[in-house]
């Protein structure tokens, strides 16, 4: 038997950490230990404003009574129930209160762990559907240019951000990419959905044209690329690749791990837009980030599809020990509610014309090259470092930290994405903490 070698509990060397440069963390560690509301409160106890909604996630503000007390209750009522030829109540209800929600069509809900997991469960779906439809020549996936559809391989071959993707051979077979949507020249400082480039959407037929439609199983976008540095869509953009889907016979699906749950003041982006994709993929403020859990709402007759044959056979091979597991459908729930009680979605579009004003009242700071804003969400884009790029935004970071403000940085742009609470003076907070951190970086 091997002898096991003690080692301090705080010893910092065990965790390989997510999308972290490791070594710079450990030697100048930042450390939550609790939160509230707005707020973190780091391990030397100060308080640091959440201008991230964590990771795009906690919309509801944190450590909220009603989905707190949701968990402790189903984790000492029924603690974990098999989703495979067996079920509990909470998983039903749930998949009920999100279709409600949901826009029209999108009648039916499969359950995952993560953002990645709905990702490839959709890709999944898609293939499998035109399969038992009789069309199984449909196998190829288009994505986008700088897309960001998770870390699992299904994800980032059809994602488009180079950093992810270099690193792990030669991906999934089958798959293409349209261009992305971003064009500064043309579209600076936008709020909003961008004036021009719809015509865009155009090279998802010049794609079909090089494969043959026919071959096309499906094409995922996110409305708004979000962690490659906010990319707003142009006006009819998306409305376009409904069409050109429609006339070809491709499934649409939006990624909407992001935009779900309220983050442009409606419920998906699907409704702000007024584009109905044929899959919807949803994670992160399903549950408020309080648990992992994702959601991906498919239309009715991609359902129905399914459901022939034999009744005692298993439809679709597919799914996770964890699909529907009972605390984190309690957790949903709970969060679901709240965002209804407390009127958060209306609060976020509210709140967006104050948002607006003052993220582009950054334009004319230092270094700033380009401010982009939709919804809740804001880019500011910096001039990197000749020879150093992400060095100059990773120094925002730190610094903001410093300040008491927890931004996100990609490349060299800053993301922020607020929890749907925030009120109007922590958005003045916000700006007033960053220009002088812009003013005084190298």
């Amino acid at each position: 038997m091997t002898e096991m070698t003690p080692v301090q509990t705080n010893n910092l060397e065990a965790f390989w950490m997510p999308f972290s440069a490791n070594r710079q963390f450990k030697q100048a560690p930042r450390m939550f230990v609790g939160a509230k509301d707005m707020h973190y409160t780091t391990a030397d106890r100060r308080q640091v404003l959440d201008g991230t909604a964590g990771l795009w996630c906690v919309n509801a503000g944190h450590c909220r009574l009603k989905i707190t007390e949701a968990i402790q209750k189903q984790a000492a009522e029924l603690d974990y129930a098999p989703a495979f030829q067996m079920g509990h109540p909470k998983a039903f209800e749930l998949a009920s209160k999100l279709v409600s929600i949901a826009p029209p069509g999108l009648d039916h809900v499969f359950y995952t762990n993560s953002g990645s997991e709905s990702v490839d469960t959709a890709l999944k779906i898609a293939l499998a559907y035109h399969r038992v439809r009789g069309e199984g020549a449909r196998f190829r996936l288009i994505g986008r240019e700088r897309g960001y559809h998770g870390v699992n391989f299904g994800g980032i071959s059809v994602g488009g951000i180079v950093g992810n993707r270099k690193m792990f051979g030669t991906l999934l077979t089958g798959v293409d990419h349209m261009r992305h949507t971003h064009d500064p020249e043309r579209n600076p400082y936008p709020q909003g959905e961008t004036e021009n480039g719809a015509e865009l959407a155009e090279d998802l037929l010049r794609i079909a044209t090089l494969h043959d439609p026919s071959t096309i199983a499906a094409v995922i976008v996110e409305p708004v690329a979000g962690s490659t540095g906010v990319l707003p869509p142009p006006k009819g953009y998306l409305k376009r690749l409904r069409e050109i889907c429609d006339q070809h016979g491709i499934l649409l699906i939006f990624d909407e791990v992001i935009t779900g749950y309220g983050r442009l003041g409606t419920a998906f982006a699907s409704d702000y837009f007024e584009v109905v994709p044929d899959i919807l993929v949803t994670a992160k403020g399903l549950t408020n980030g309080v648990i992992p859990m994702g959601a991906v709402f498919v239309k009715d007759t991609i359902y129905e599809a399914f459901m022939q044959g034999p009744e005692h056979v298993i439809e679709f091979a597919h799914g996770y020990t964890y699909s529907g597991n009972p605390i984190a459908s309690a957790a949903a729930l709970a969060t679901i509610e709240t965002y209804k009680e407390e009127g958060l979605f209306e609060r976020a579009k509210a709140l967006t014309p104050v948002w607006t004003d003052a993220i582009h009242s950054l334009k004319g700071t230092r270094h700033v090259i380009d401010i982009r804003t939709i919804g809740l969400i804001g880019a500011i884009e910096l001039e990197p470092i000749p020879g150093q790029p992400t060095k100059r935004a990773f120094s925002a970071f730190v610094k903001a930290y410093e300040k008491g403000l927890l931004i996100r940085t990609t490349g060299d742009i800053i993301a922020l994405s607020p929890p749907l609470i925030i009120e109007e003076r922590q958005i003045a907070e916000i700006v007033d903490t960053l220009k002088p951190i812009l003013e005084s970086l190298d």
